[in-house]
């Protein structure tokens, strides 16, 4: 073989080489970028969970029961109607966003725990009612609270607070 083929051979492996190097690479940067987009997300998303309006509709839903009718619910004070309704739509969102891969399961469960699932039940019957008019109303609030118990009893955990000193970071 010629040194001019072997230079050839050489040059021809060096960038097929430098190829697949800018590949991974490239791979790699847009799954880093994509993590972080995701952390983002999922940081904004608790912030958006722990706002003193969201403190207020998880005591309002506490300590009230949740009209099970829309004409019930319409015969309400307008800000009463609008908390109830706010509630339903952030739930909701977090629901899609859990669906569609965006935030994990796991975060809502150790961040909200039950909380969805009990928060349901007081709109199931106000939810059942109004999907005559509009089938889709709280369907990812229903499929994250069902998810929710779902996981919740097939992976249970212990607290934080309960862990051993172990396994509690440093």
């Amino acid at each position: 073989m010629s040194t001019e083929s072997v230079a050839t051979v050489i040059g021809d492996t060096a960038i097929a080489l430098s190829f697949l190097a800018a590949l991974v690479f490239g791979i790699g940067q847009v799954r880093t970028a994509s993590r972080d987009r995701r952390e983002r997300l999922t940081v904004a998303t608790v912030q958006g969970m722990q706002t003193r309006e969201m403190a207020a509709h998880f005591q309002r839903i506490s300590s009230h029961d949740i009209p099970s009718t829309v004409s019930e619910i319409r015969s309400l004070p307008a800000d009463e109607q609008v908390s109830i309704i706010h509630y339903a739509q952030q739930m909701e969102m977090l629901g899609l966003m859990v669906y569609d891969g965006m935030i994990e399961l796991a975060l809502v469960e150790r961040t909200l725990g039950d909380y969805v699932a009990f928060s349901w039940e007081k709109y199931k019957s106000f939810t059942y009612d109004r999907r005559n008019e509009d089938p889709y109303l709280n369907e990812y609030f229903e499929w994250l609270a069902n998810r929710l118990d779902d996981y919740m009893r097939s992976n249970p955990r212990t607290p934080a607070y309960a862990a051993t000193a172990q396994s509690q970071p440093h």
